[in-house]
């Protein structure tokens, strides 16, 4: 079993409700004696709070467990900072739907205290790596939990581009762009073009085009090893960007080349011992629970 003596809390800014499930966890963990490491830009929400303070990376390497206070955004951006550390996560939701932060505040310190006392499950996800390069030379770099994403930006007009996996041509495609997702994000805006729901523990991404001018293109799944370049027209009039979770852009040109590749290092989720993806669906999709009698 692991011990959880040294805990890092990262915590949303903005919020009142944050705020209040912050002070309620640092009151437990500290009556409990645990030692409490709070993020650099979390430790200004709590004003006299006499705890050891450290950036996103020092957390990584001195803590045993990073909790997170929020929404399931901000443990995408916790995620993306920890992900090399190999430092497990446990999402505490004060956001909407909390796919990824499955413990509710109202009953947080007894489902945290069985956490720490060895209750739990651990899971695995794995992330993406993008590069941008144009006229050869590396433009940006971007890693995503959820999905990459090429969009046109503020721009009405739509993308051409050159879609290649594992180095084979796939097609030519005039539309809004192309969501490149990982079975984490199959449940975000990959859901919402229409995508597949993919479960958390397949080696696989998926590619979800984004109103396609064409009625035959669909959604295609591939093996989580492939490599994923996108190839933007040299005709394009706009200058379309290419997301990372929807919380990093990167601004691109006609011509630019786009490698999508799976990250290294994966992230490590825990989550109560009654965790279920498909409840987690239900109840957050609104699936059917029962067939009404007629």
């Amino acid at each position: 079993m692991d011990q959880f003596r040294n805990i890092g809390v990262i915590g949303r800014m903005g919020s009142v409700k944050v705020v209040e499930s912050l002070r309620q966890l640092k009151q437990y963990l500290i009556t409990n004696n645990y030692h409490v490491i709070l993020e650099e830009d979390t430790a200004s929400m709590l004003p006299g709070h006499g705890l050891q303070v450290a950036s996103k990376k020092l957390l990584g390497e001195i803590c045993d467990l990073v909790i997170v206070v929020g929404g399931d955004g901000s443990l995408l951006g916790a995620a993306r900072e920890l992900a090399k550390s190999k430092i497990p996560l446990l999402g505490v939701n004060r956001g909407r739907l909390g796919f990824l932060t499955d413990i509710s505040p109202s009953d947080l310190e007894e489902r945290l205290g069985k956490v720490l006392e060895g209750e739990y499950m651990e899971e695995t996800r794995f992330l993406l790596d993008g590069n941008v390069e144009r006229n050869g030379q590396p433009l940006g770099f971007g890693t995503a939990l959820n999905d990459v994403v090429l969009h046109p930006g503020k721009s009405t007009r739509m993308i051409g581009f050159d879609l290649f996996i594992d180095g084979h041509f796939v097609y030519s495609q005039r539309s809004d762009g192309l969501i490149v997702s990982t079975p984490t994000g199959s449940t975000a805006y990959s859901l919402s073009a229409g995508g597949p729901i993919m479960h958390p523990k397949l080696d696989a991404i998926v590619l979800v085009p984004m109103f396609p001018h064409t009625l035959s293109s669909r959604p295609i799944v591939v093996d989580g090893k492939s490599e994923i370049k996108l190839v933007i027209g040299e005709t394009n009039e706009t200058y379309p960007q290419i997301s990372f979770d929807g919380q990093m852009n990167i601004a691109c040109a006609p011509g630019d080349i786009i490698r999508i590749t799976k990250k290294p290092f994966k992230i490590r989720l825990i989550h109560p011992t009654d965790h279920n993806f498909y409840a987690t669906c239900r109840d957050k999709l609104g699936w059917a629970s029962e067939i009404s009698a007629s």
